[in-house]
C-alpha cells in the first residue's frame, strides 16, 4: 500500500533525529522511493522542514496542554504531535478536524496505539485556543527569541555577544522558510542568458543574480539533478556566498590552485571554469568517498583539470606550490542552519575544538602558496572565533603574508566594520548563506 505524505514526513523526521541524517538527503531520498504527486511532494517537504525548523517552539507550546512532561515523551510521539500542530498554527490549508485525526492515524498506523488516544487530547486542547505561545519577554531575550525563532539560547548568546541585537534579529529572522536555490552556469558550455532561455522553455524560472558573475536563481525546479541541463553540465548547484569566494574576476588559465577542503567540489568547479579549464586544480578532501562526487561532477561539467587527493589539510605536505589556495574550513555551520535546520539542535558544535583546526589548515596550507600568491580562508559559519580571530592569529603569526583587500561586486554590503581583508556574509543583508571570507597575498618577506 502506498505511503501517505505525512507517513513519509513522519519516518524522514525520525531518520533525522535517531540517525542524525542530513535533513535534504533524508527527504530527497524518501521521496524519491515511494510515489506522490507534486502536491504531495510539496506538502510532505513544507511539513517536514517546519517541524524541523520550529522544533523548540512547537514544543514549548506541546507543553502547555500535555500533562506529560515533553521531554519525557517517546520520540515518535513527539514527532506526531509536532507535525499536528505545525499543521494547525503554520499550514492554514488544512483542516483542523484533519491535522487532529490524521496525527491519531499516524499513531495507529505506527502501533503507537496506547498514545492515540493522549495525541488526540492534547491537539484538540490546542484546537480551542489556537494561539501560538511565547514566554515573557521581560523575563529573559534570550530565552524569548530561542523561543520564537527555535534556535537553541547557547547559540543567540553567541550572536548577540559577538553582533549585537540588530544584526542577530536579522539573522534570526532568515532561519524561516527554504532558503533560494542559486547556480553557478557552466561558461565552458553555455552563457548565462542562453541558460536562462533554456530553463524558460521547460518552465522553470530563472533570474540573473547581478550581485554575482554567471550566478542565477532558480524557482519550481522540481528534482535538479533529474533535469537534462543539469545531466549534460550547464550549470552546478551553489549559493551566492560560495561563488563569491572565489572571487569576482576571472582566473588566469594555466594557474595552479588548491581547493583544501574540496567536496563536494563546488568552488573547484567555479574556479576551473573562471580558468577556462586550463592549468591546475588540486582538490582535496580528507574522506576519500568524497572524492568521488568531485569527480563526478567534474565529468558531467567537463572539467579535465582536477586531481583529487585524499588527505587530512592540516598535515598534508605533498602539495605543489600554488598560484592561489582556498581553505574552505569545516566549521560549526551557523551560517547555513535554514538549509540545515537540524544543525541548530546538535548537542555539540564543535565550537571548543573547530578553531585550533581551522587554524592548523590555514597554517599548514599557506606554505604552498606562490611569493604573490593568494590564500584565502573561508567558512560557512557565523562564529568570530572561526572566523576574524583565525584570520587575526594568522596575520600576527605568519609575517611574509599580509592582508589582501577584498573587492566588493556591486550591490554587496558589510553588515559589520572589520578589515578590508575580511568580509562577514549575513542572509539578511545579501541574500547569501552565513559566510566568511579572508584574504591574504604572500609578500615572501
Amino acid at each position: 500500500m502506498a505511503k501517505s505524505a505525512r507517513q513519509i514526513t513522519f519516518e524522514a523526521l525520525m531518520r533525522v533525529q535517531e540517525d542524525s541524517a542530513y535533513s535534504n538527503i533524508t527527504l530527497n531520498s524518501l521521496l524519491g522511493r515511494n510515489s506522490l504527486s507534486n502536491r504531495d511532494k510539496a506538502f510532505a517537504s513544507m511539513l517536514f522542514y517546519g517541524v524541523l525548523e520550529k522544533k523548540l517552539l512547537l514544543e514549548y507550546n506541546l507543553a502547555q496542554y500535555s500533562a506529560k512532561p515533553v521531554n519525557k515523551l517517546d520520540a515518535a510521539v513527539l514527532t506526531i504531535l509536532g507535525m499536528g500542530l505545525y499543521q494547525l498554527y503554520f499550514m492554514d490549508a488544512v483542516p483542523e478536524s484533519a491535522a487532529v485525526n490524521e496525527s491519531v492515524k499516524l499513531c495507529k498506523d505506527n502501533k503507537l496505539y496506547s498514545a492515540s488516544k493522549f495525541v488526540n487530547a492534547v491537539l484538540r486542547a490546542a484546537t480551542k485556543e489556537n494561539n501560538i505561545k511565547l514566554p515573557d519577554k521581560r523575563r529573559g531575550k534570550n530565552k524569548y527569541l530561542s523561543i520564537k525563532y527555535s534556535c537553541p539560547e547557547a547559540i543567540i548568546r553567541l550572536w548577540r555577544s559577538s553582533y549585537g541585537d540588530e544584526l542577530t534579529e536579522g539573522i534570526l529572522k532568515e532561519l524561516d522558510g527554504r532558503p533560494p536555490m542559486t547556480a553557478r552556469v557552466n561558461t565552458l558550455k553555455i552563457s548565462k542568458d542562453e541558460l536562462i532561455g533554456r530553463f524558460s522553455d521547460i518552465g522553470i524560472t530563472a533570474v540573473s543574480c547581478e550581485k554575482v558573475p554567471d550566478c542565477i536563481e532558480l524557482q519550481n525546479t522540481g528534482a535538479v539533478e533529474e533535469l537534462a541541463l543539469y545531466k549534460e553540465g550547464s550549470f552546478h548547484i551553489q549559493d551566492r556566498a560560495s561563488q563569491l569566494c572565489c572571487g569576482k574576476k576571472k582566473k588566469k588559465s594555466g594557474n595552479t590552485v588548491i581547493d583544501a577542503c574540496s567536496a563536494p567540489g563546488g568552488k573547484a568547479f567555479t574556479l576551473s571554469e573562471m580558468m577556462k579549464n586550463q592549468g591546475s586544480m588540486i582538490a582535496c578532501d580528507l574522506y576519500e568517498h568524497r572524492l568521488g562526487l568531485i569527480e563526478d561532477g567534474a565529468k558531467r561539467l567537463g572539467i579535465n583539470i582536477i586531481e583529487t587527493i585524499a588527505a587530512s589539510a592540516d598535515k598534508y605536505r605533498d602539495f605543489p606550490q600554488a598560484d592561489r589556495v582556498l581553505c574552505d574550513v569545516p566549521c560549526s555551520g551557523l551560517g547555513i542552519i535554514r538549509r540545515k535546520p537540524e544543525l541548530r539542535y546538535k548537542q555539540d558544535l564543535g565550537l571548543e575544538n573547530l578553531p585550533d583546526l581551522q587554524y592548523n589548515i590555514l597554517r599548514n596550507c599557506a606554505d604552498f602558496v606562490k611569493k604573490g600568491g593568494l590564500l584565502i580562508y573561508s567558512t560557512c559559519t557565523l562564529n568570530p572565533d572561526e572566523n576574524g580571530r583565525n584570520a587575526e592569529r594568522f596575520l600576527s603569526e605568519r609575517k611574509d603574508f599580509e592582508p589582501y583587500e577584498i573587492s566588493l561586486p556591486d550591490g554587496i554590503r558589510r553588515g559589520m566594520d572589520e578589515p578590508e581583508n575580511q568580509l562577514t556574509l549575513f542572509p539578511q543583508i545579501n541574500g547569501t548563506d552565513g559566510f566568511f571570507i579572508s584574504a591574504f597575498q604572500k609578500t615572501g618577506a
